[in-house]
């Protein structure tokens, strides 16, 4: 499987701005600009936003995918992942991940999400500090 996305940048750093697309179109010439990344939001994504996006819906789809094959399945799985980009570098990737799962107490639950975080796909892709906050619902 093989996945693209097309970003493009126009004019100066500080006073371009941008479009990134998805192949599936699902998403298509969503804005980002210097000021959306570095100053207050405003204006478009950012890159580090759509990580975020990619590693929360991976790390929701796996943890699913191994509490399935411990025959427990989740009426439920979302995860909020929030990236850090400290002086130029992403340097962490925090997941909060609550569920709601009938038959599993709150430590197995955990277990089992500090367990999917070295099997995400996206997780082994990023290559930084990831720390898991799990929760029952």
């Amino acid at each position: 499987m093989k996945s693209t996305a097309t970003a493009r940048w126009n004019g100066t750093l500080k006073g371009g701005s941008g479009q990134v697309s998805a192949q599936s179109a699902f998403f298509k010439n969503l804005p980002y600009t210097f000021v959306s990344r570095f100053v207050d939001g405003s204006g478009g994504t950012t890159p580090e936003e759509l990580i975020a996006a990619a590693h929360a819906a991976c790390y929701s789809m796996a943890l699913s995918a191994n509490l399935e094959k411990a025959g427990i399945i989740p009426e439920s799985v979302e995860t909020t992942s929030t990236v850090t980009l400290e002086n130029g570098v992403i340097t962490s990737s925090h997941l909060a991940v609550k569920a709601k799962i009938s038959g599993i107490t709150p430590a197995d639950f955990e277990r089992h999400a500090a367990d999917t975080k070295s099997t995400c796909p996206v997780s082994k892709a990023l290559n930084l500090n990831i720390t898991v906050e799990a929760r029952l619902i």
